[in-house]
């Protein structure tokens, strides 16, 4: 076999190892997929009563979007604690060790990672449609939105990984989760950023999880109204962009750290 056929073997083999996880541990699958799908219902059953939404509309239909946006971003830990663990058990010395195509690591840590976003975004989407929510586009526009929310969660991911490894114990989680917190609820995804303070407001418009909701919303046709800003007026665009973005800065950064780590 050349040596991509092996990397490829290695690569499933890994993700296999994961899916095995799943399989021994369905418990801590299910809070992963059960923690976004509380905090939808609490904002949508609790607190949307109050909320409005500027230009008319569902506050339902503003929110689900930007809940999808939110799980993505915040999928983010799940990869660091998955890294941070793998670590400290010596797990990855030992694959390094072992007559395996080291970028298997990675590759399967990727694949497992995207596998469970999948699930957790159409457990998210079924959920959106028991409460009401509903997409009034067509199915392509529905698709692409799926699309970029994978495309959020790929950029994030990468991030995970660097951060993880970069971190090497889980206790160092916490102190990425003080930060991934503000940085999610400073976006768009529950009110919009036109009803925040002028300072505060645009930095919302700016995060790419507002660019990703934003867009998201437009091609769900989940409302009508759109901001006035350049980053409103551009949220697809900047749904793209922010993540190739991120991609382009973390991705080498990920792959240098690992590889220093055989070293």
């Amino acid at each position: 076999m050349s040596g991509v056929a092996w990397a490829v073997v290695d690569s499933w083999t890994m993700t296999r190892r994961g899916l095995a996880h799943w399989a021994r541990q369905p418990g801590q699958v299910a809070v992963g997929l059960v923690f976004p799908v509380m905090l939808l219902l609490m904002f949508a059953y609790f607190l949307g009563g109050g909320m409005a939404v500027p230009g008319g509309g569902s506050y339902a239909e503003y929110l689900v979007p930007g809940m999808f946006a939110l799980t993505m971003a915040f999928g983010l830990e799940s990869t660091m604690i998955a890294v941070t663990r793998d670590l400290g058990k010596g797990v990855i010395d030992r694959f390094l060790s072992m007559p395996m195509a080291s970028s298997a690591v990675l590759v399967g840590r990727s694949v497992l990672d995207m596998l469970q976003s999948a699930l957790s975004l159409l457990v998210m989407i079924g959920v959106g449609l028991a409460m009401g929510w509903r997409w009034h586009g067509g199915l392509g526009g529905a698709l692409y939105a799926v699309g970029l929310l994978l495309l959020l969660r790929f950029a994030m991911l990468w991030i995970g990984i660097y951060l993880g490894l970069l971190a090497g114990k889980p206790e160092m989680v916490q102190a990425v989760q003080i930060l991934v917190w503000p940085v999610g609820f400073l976006s768009n995804a529950f009110v919009p950023a036109e009803k925040m303070p002028g300072w505060l407001g645009a930095v919302a418009e700016w995060n790419p999880m507002s660019a990703t909701a934003s867009a998201v919303r437009e091609l769900f046709a989940n409302t009508r109204f759109v901001g006035d800003s350049w980053a409103a007026e551009h949220a697809e665009l900047l749904a793209v962009g922010w993540p190739v973005a991120l991609l382009v800065v973390f991705f080498p950064l990920a792959v240098r750290r690992f590889g220093g780590l055989g070293r």
